[in-house]
């Protein structure tokens, strides 16, 4: 089959990549490289893809040096003229739309980029789905549409009419837009709904991250709510299996529309997580202890039942073991500009 994952140079894109590039299905990627973070490292994730990232901005269909059935293209999925172009020529069997402009407090400050990318943009997703006949289509979501829910854990099943920030209003739009083109349509559409991704390669905007950095750095990291949030942390290992299930079994299973939460079902307290990554480093962190921030919510916590059943999904990894996987990776790709002692 032919796949189109967008988002192909994020986190959980380029690590999905590698591993449906083992199914021998044509895969093409796209992305816009936006500057919301390190530029450099999402070319980055393209080169460990075998994307020469020199000849991007050509804007010309880029085979991969290492994985034979990987191409790349510099493509905004907010301009729907050029992504109609791409699906009429190359005619996808599965789209993965994991473009987004990510980030809930960055939201806050700067709402047009996220009503542009999540909704203009997945609109354009699914009006090309219809207009090319692409009968599946999977698409991030997020633990955020949850918002402060007070039944603990977050299931499918649950009322997600009150996001409390707009990144989480716009990923509750596109499950609607979702459910009635699959309504109208017929296409075969299910959602996810990650919860707090983490591992190599992973965001720098994310807290697990900057900790990573200040510690190293020995600079005082952020804790919000005086440390009193718990967060259902998921290794990106365990993410993609998820994907993979859903795409090799659980497709078959699903008439039109379903959404799924894919999370670790092991939500963790954030003063824990930091003693984790503290021993994962061989250093202390220094704690400044903020209020709660804007559009935060206390408790993340995953019912991963719905998916289980669907494919017999079991997350594997623990949060000590990722944590050091991530600081292995970041040592190693950090190598010359910080040094630990």
């Amino acid at each position: 089959m032919k796949f189109l994952i967008t988002g192909a140079a994020g986190f959980i894109g380029s690590q999905l990549i590698k591993r449906l590039a083992n199914m021998s299905h044509e895969l093409y990627g796209i992305d816009n490289l936006n500057n919301y973070y390190s530029v450099t490292l999402k070319k980055s994730r393209l080169e460990n893809l075998g994307i020469k990232t020199t000849k991007i901005e050509s804007g010309e269909l880029i085979p991969s040096n290492t994985l034979n059935n990987f191409y790349f293209k510099l493509l905004d999925i907010e301009d729907g003229l050029k992504l109609n172009q791409l699906f009429k020529i190359y005619k996808f069997d599965f789209v993965i739309n994991l473009a987004a402009q990510a980030g809930v407090r960055y939201s806050i400050d700067y709402p047009e980029a996220y009503i542009k990318s999540n909704i203009i943009g997945f609109y354009n997703i699914l009006e090309a789905c219809r207009n090319h006949a692409v009968s599946n289509l999977l698409f991030a979501s997020s633990s955020s549409v949850y918002g402060n829910n007070q039944k603990i854990p977050f299931s499918e099943h649950d009322i997600v009419d009150y996001p409390i920030s707009l990144y989480a209003a716009t990923k509750k739009t596109n499950e609607l837009l979702a459910y009635t083109y699959s309504h109208l349509y017929g296409i075969k559409v299910i959602g996810l709904r990650f919860f707090t991704v983490y591992g190599p390669w992973g965001r720098p905007d994310m807290a697990y991250y900057k900790f990573t950095e200040s510690i190293i750095d020995g600079k005082p990291i952020q804790v919000y709510n005086h440390g009193d949030l718990e967060r259902d942390f998921t290794y990106i290992d365990d993410i993609v299996e998820a994907i993979m299930g859903i795409i090799e079994r659980g497709m078959k299973k699903i008439e039109k529309y379903d959404i799924f939460n894919i999370g670790n079902n092991r939500p963790i307290k954030l003063l824990n997580f930091i003693n984790t990554l503290e021993n994962s480093l061989g250093r202390k962190a220094i704690i400044e202890f903020k209020p709660m921030q804007p559009g935060d919510v206390y408790k993340t916590y995953a019912d991963i039942s719905k998916l289980n059943l669907l494919i017999d999904y079991s997350p594997s990894t623990p949060i000590s073991s990722g944590l050091d996987k991530f600081v292995k990776w970041y040592l190693n790709y950090k190598r010359g500009k910080f040094k630990l002692e």
